[in-house]
């Protein structure tokens, strides 16, 4: 039974290694249950199969090899609705989606991002790599190379889809793809960045303390 967010600020969900498609209607279901005040904020942690994304701005959708090619490699590939342009995921790379209400959270568009950013900036120096922001384009870098996207939909005040962090994932899926229509970038990873592997049981423990510091209910 769902409880409300007084008896439960933030309900995580690690759903392990599970299918693109099948996370995407949990989450369209959540977000419905989510708009009706059934369920607590909730967001799920989940490593996907290897799967392209490809976005709302159809401009910045930029395959580079064919949809033949795709399947070829069993590589999944899906049509969604939200920011930014394609992208990839697969083992090894750390996923969440927030379903938060940000009106009962008292932030702006702008100031959820935000949050999303510093969540993985503080993930990844628990993980020896520091990060930072470049205006413009939303989510993390290290130097000239980005570690994490950000692609959200927000819907009567509700958000879904999230944040991806690389962390120890295969990074030649990227080589399919030009990553959030950005030409020219070059995709690292926790591993490539320091040659440490980390378990992700441990790595999904510590971004669900940074999920309930940042996103527990606030009182309006």
């Amino acid at each position: 039974m769902a409880q409300n967010a007084e008896e439960s600020p933030l309900e995580i969900r690690d759903c392990g290694l599970a299918d693109y498609r099948e996370i995407l209607r949990l989450q369209h279901q959540l977000c419905q249950e989510k708009q009706q005040r059934r369920i607590a904020n909730t967001v799920l942690i989940v490593e996907h199969p290897a799967v392209i994304t490809l976005g709302a701005h159809q401009s910045r959708n930029k395959l580079l090899v064919s949809r033949e090619d795709l399947a070829l490699k069993r590589i999944d590939l899906v049509d969604i609705r939200r920011g930014g342009g394609a992208t990839a995921h697969n083992p090894g790379q750390l996923v969440f989606y927030p379903i938060l209400d940000l009106l009962q959270l008292q932030l702006g568009v702008s100031q959820y991002i935000r949050e999303l950013e510093a969540i993985g900036a503080e993930l990844l120096r628990q993980l020896g790599v520091d990060s930072t922001r470049q205006e413009g384009s939303p989510g993390l870098w290290v130097g000239g190379r980005k570690i994490a996207s950000i692609g959200v939909r927000i819907s009567k005040h509700t958000t879904y889809h999230g944040m991806a962090i690389n962390i120890q994932n295969d990074l030649g899926i990227f080589d399919s793809i030009v990553p959030c229509g950005l030409d020219n970038v070059q995709m690292t990873s926790v591993l490539k960045e320091t040659g440490k592997r980390h378990p992700m049981e441990q790595v999904k423990k510590s971004l669900a303390g940074l999920l309930t510091a940042h996103f527990s209910a606030r009182t309006p």
